[in-house]
């Protein structure tokens, strides 16, 4: 039997899952599904869990069930490439066949000094969870900065305000506008949401330190009392060291058929995966789709094809609260209920179709 492993329950392989079973899954292949929680969690919606908004348990999906999936929790340690292993803190190691790198990112604090330290985090569940603790416990009045005005950190402070009306709110943004990549009329709308909301945008921003109880904006200094880091990603640490040839980001360098340069059972999936994308659930899901195809053929023993479709993407959502929102789709902008609307049913159709 081929035993194919998936290294992360995250979105790139739940797709693996979703595609692969029932039906799919060549009689003599076996899969082992390697994560440290018992779920899969959705990655998208953390911004709501710190901000308090929804529930741990809303943000949970189950992994399926199937008698040729099995599954191991804990800690990858080590992906040992020479030995075709992975390595799991306390546990025994995992051998492979296929291999699929699903593991996600990290914060990447670009060497601000007291990042790392003195501020929180949304890139992992049990993160997310320890943002919600301490931003729930603040009393009234207290000062929050969230660092970075991307996607996380749009949701996050506007999903924060409605949450906690009492507290002051400012958000630090390193480009002359909010979201200088997309329409100017959706930085337009998000920032009238953060003005008539009550929320401080602060532009041109460049962070040079962060210390318990300060922040400091190129040379001037504010008072905080939390600081949430929203301000760029890094592939896992154990993909970091992995000794292959990454890009300057520290992605892996892949074939057009997403595996590894002279090794066709390893793939990377994801946030580890140098793609020309800027990462994202949707990213992960279409490449998956293709992964998937692949492997396929290659089990058959069936040549692949020349090249692969070029992947695309639908657009992109986000939330402005519970009410509002705002989306590139079609190339076309969209803004309130409607943008809002529609996050929300494909959050729903995730959780109850596709997860």
């Amino acid at each position: 039997m081929k035993n194919l492993v998936l290294l992360g329950g995250g979105y790139g392989n739940m797709r693996m899952l979703l595609r692969l079973l029932p039906n799919q899954l060549p009689e003599d292949v076996t899969i082992t599904l390697v994560d440290k929680f018992p779920y899969h969690s959705l990655k998208t919606e953390y911004y709501a869990l710190a901000a308090g908004t929804v529930s741990d348990h809303e943000v949970r999906v189950s992994f399926p069930e199937h008698p040729r999936l099995k599954y191991v929790y804990g800690e990858v340690t080590e992906i040992d490439l020479d030995n075709k292993q992975v390595v799991i803190k306390d546990r025994e190691p995992v051998p492979y066949d296929d291999l699929v790198i699903g593991l996600g990112c990290e914060d990447k604090y670009h060497n601000v000094p007291g990042a790392a330290e003195y501020t929180h985090s949304i890139q992992s569940i049990d993160k997310s969870r320890e943002t919600y603790r301490t931003l729930s416990n603040l009393p009234a009045g207290s000062k929050i900065s969230i660092v970075g005005a991307g996607l996380s950190g749009i949701e996050l402070a506007s999903e924060l305000r409605e949450s906690r009306p009492d507290l002051d709110i400012k958000l630090f943004d390193r480009g002359p506008r909010i979201l200088k990549d997309f329409p100017e009329r959706l930085s337009k709308y998000i920032h009238k949401w953060f003005v008539d909301h009550g929320v401080e945008v602060i532009n041109n921003a460049n962070i040079t330190k962060v210390e318990p109880n300060a922040i400091y904006n190129h040379e001037d200094a504010y008072d905080t009392d939390a600081v949430v880091w929203t301000a760029g990603i890094q592939p896992n640490h154990v993909v970091r060291s992995m000794p292959v040839e990454k890009d300057r980001s520290d992605r892996v360098k892949l074939t057009q058929y997403h595996n590894l340069p002279g090794d066709e059972h390893v793939y990377v999936v994801g946030d580890c995966a140098s793609l020309p994308h800027a990462p994202s659930a949707q990213l992960a899901e279409e490449q998956a789709e293709q992964i998937v195809q692949v492997l396929l053929k290659r089990w058959k023993g069936e040549p692949l094809p020349k090249t692969l479709p070029e992947i695309k993407l639908k657009g992109v959502l986000g939330s402005l609260g519970k009410k509002q929102g705002f989306g590139f789709v079609a190339d076309r902008a969209i803004t309130g209920r409607v943008a809002r609307f529609l996050k929300s049913g494909v959050l729903w159709m995730y959780k109850f179709h596709n997860g």
